[in-house]
Parts: C-alpha cells; sequence; structure tokens
C-alpha cells in the first residue's frame, strides 16, 4: 500500500461501503462472488486509517420492509436484520462512524457531507461494493461535491469482472479519481 503523508493524513478519510452480510456472505440475497476476496484488503485499510487516525465511515444499506429498490433488487439489508449488519471481520469499533442510506449513493439523503465537513475531509478513500452501483454513484456524488477520490481497486468488487472494468475506467477518467 502506498504510504500516506502527513497533508493527506488530514484530509482522508476511508469509506467502507455496503460491506454487510446480504452482500459478502454466501447464499445471501446480493451475494457479489468476488466480494470475499477484498475483505482481508479492506480490513488492511482500515487498520492503517485507525492507526494514523484517519476516520474510518461505514457507509450502509438500511432499507425498510417495501422499499422501492426491491421491484428491482431482491430484498436486502432490511433494518435490524443479521443481513444488514457489516461483515464480521471488518465489525466497526469505537471511534468509527455509521452512515446509513436507501440509495445507491452514500450521500444521497445521508448525513455523510455534513459529516466529512465537520471533520474537515476533503479526500475520501472509498472502498466497499457494488463497484458499478453503490461505488460509482458515491464517486460521482463526491466529485460533484469537489472531494478527492482514490479507489483501492482490490478493496472494491463488481458483480462481473466487465462492470468491473467499466465502473473503474469510468471513474477515473470521468470523476478523476486515482485508481491504486
Amino acid at each position: 500500500m502506498k504510504r500516506i503523508t502527513s497533508h493527506e493524513k488530514r484530509e482522508c478519510a476511508v469509506l467502507v461501503t455496503d460491506m454487510l452480510n446480504d452482500f459478502i456472505e454466501e447464499n445471501h440475497p446480493l451475494e457479489v462472488p468476488m466480494a470475499g476476496k477484498i475483505v482481508p484488503n479492506i480490513k488492511k485499510q482500515i487498520l492503517r486509517a485507525r492507526k494514523l487516525q484517519i476516520p474510518v465511515i461505514y457507509c450502509c444499506d438500511a432499507h425498510g420492509k417495501h422499499d422501492p429498490e426491491f421491484n428491482i433488487w431482491p430484498k436486502h439489508a432490511i433494518k435490524g436484520t443479521e443481513g444488514a449488519r457489516v461483515v464480521k471481520k471488518l465489525k466497526p469499533c469505537k471511534g468509527d462512524y455509521m452512515v446509513t442510506k436507501s440509495h445507491y449513493s452514500c450521500f444521497y439523503k445521508t448525513t455523510l457531507d455534513a459529516l466529512l465537513k465537520r471533520l474537515g475531509k476533503t479526500h475520501l478513500i472509498v472502498t466497499g461494493v457494488v463497484t458499478n452501483i453503490c461505488i460509482l454513484y458515491t464517486v460521482a456524488d463526491a466529485y460533484a461535491r469537489g472531494y478527492k477520490i482514490t479507489i483501492p481497486a482490490d478493496c472494491v468488487a463488481a458483480l462481473t469482472k466487465r462492470e468491473q472494468q467499466f465502473a473503474l475506467q469510468q471513474m477515473k477518467h470521468i470523476f478523476h479519481a486515482r485508481i491504486i
């Protein structure tokens, strides 16, 4: 992993997006087949961030039982269920932040932007699933708000390799994300 400078440390926050049982665990409603492979890499990002006192912000789906999203996707991440919990290997610690969302973007109708402003953060290290959906729309919204964006490619996963490559290219070329 690339070394973070003291200047970047002051600017950065790590987003951990939708690393929930319903996306990561086998046989769950929206299992992302390659997600298990990114868990150890995200764990390293989280541990490094905590060591450097960089905020770790978990942005997690939290749907009601009759969410309109279920017209598109199977029921998943319903508030209060085991499926809506962060996988045990990436469990939040005291001092981490939780932001719930019910749409693709971690910014849309959430407290994320206000939290980042309060923390004085202008550079996001974005991790999680699904690269071509929640990650892509979060990056689009972050870019529109003026945030610098870094995406460790080994810390995001899509449903297919093709979708992964497409989303990474879009984020790099359209939203000027740094892909590492």
